[in-house]
């Protein structure tokens, strides 16, 4: 089988186990029909996601350009806390702002080789922990706009990290944890305009990744060093692909690379 397209990152459902597809350009590939199989990716070209031309990716599939002047990439996004929408304030262009950050946002405990706290829209719950490579996560609070997730979330990092440790997840060195504890013990931290919006008595979400081989020192495949590559594929975990000689391939990671992916042989 061959396929060719544009990468972006992998379409989920949250089944059990968690079912992934590679979507480009009207084709896809249900990505947990090739575990167990030799596959082979090449990198032809570089195509933005925006503007389409084959310029050098700069970030979240976009060359230099477009990445400066895209309203989904605006500082608010990785920053919730700088959103002011609310306030009828424009950062790139207010009419997209409005309708992103004036929604329901969850903060939230995700545990994929550390508990996390993280912010997403609602309607991105779950899909934001299973491309993370979290196997359980839970709500703290559910609130109307993103500046105030952002600032909860500002408030709870002085007393839980926000970051993960890929290599911890990939390699799934990973401990159960009581998150429902943990999101009890956090509340007295929340700010005081979010503490009404609190969620007291939710239970954890658990999920499961197709994974058949974890790997034991995970290295991480470069398109730009390396633009073939083959290996047979034992899991799927993030946005990740996992690979039996201890290679992992970040997908999200090569957004806007246009690849060639061979299966067999």
């Amino acid at each position: 089988m061959q396929y060719q397209g544009v990468l972006t990152k992998m379409t989920t459902e949250f089944q059990d186990p968690v079912q992934y597809y590679l979507v480009s350009e009207g084709d896809f590939i249900h990505m947990n029909q090739l575990l167990d199989n030799k596959i082979k990716i090449e990198f032809l070209r570089y195509q933005c996601l925006e503007c389409g031309l084959d310029k050098k990716i700069y970030r979240q599939g976009y060359c230099y350009d477009d990445f400066y002047k895209m309203p989904q990439v605006g500082d608010w996004v990785m920053n919730p806390e700088l959103s002011k929408a609310h306030l009828g304030e424009e950062d790139r262009d207010l009419e997209f702002e409005k309708k992103v950050q004036l929604q329901p946002h969850i903060v939230y405990l995700a545990n994929s080789s550390n508990i996390k706290v993280g912010v997403t829209r609602k309607s991105q719950v779950p899909t934001r922990w299973i491309d993370q490579g979290a196997h359980e996560a839970i709500e703290i609070v559910e609130v109307p706009n993103r500046y105030l997730a952002g600032i909860t979330e500002v408030a709870l990092k002085a007393h839980i990290s926000d970051k993960t440790n890929w290599r911890k997840m990939l390699k799934n060195d990973i401990d159960d944890e009581d998150l429902a504890a943990r999101r009890d013990a956090l509340k007295q931290y929340i700010p005081e305009e979010a503490q009404q919006y609190f969620i007291a008595s939710n239970n954890e979400t658990h999920i499961d990744f197709p994974v058949l081989k974890y790997p034991e020192k995970p290295k991480t495949l470069n398109l730009e060093k390396k633009p073939t590559y083959s290996g047979v594929l034992k899991g799927i975990k993030g946005q990740y692909l996992i690979f039996d000689d201890n290679t992992v391939f970040n997908v999200r990671a090569h957004e806007g690379y246009v690849v060639g992916i061979t299966v067999g042989g």
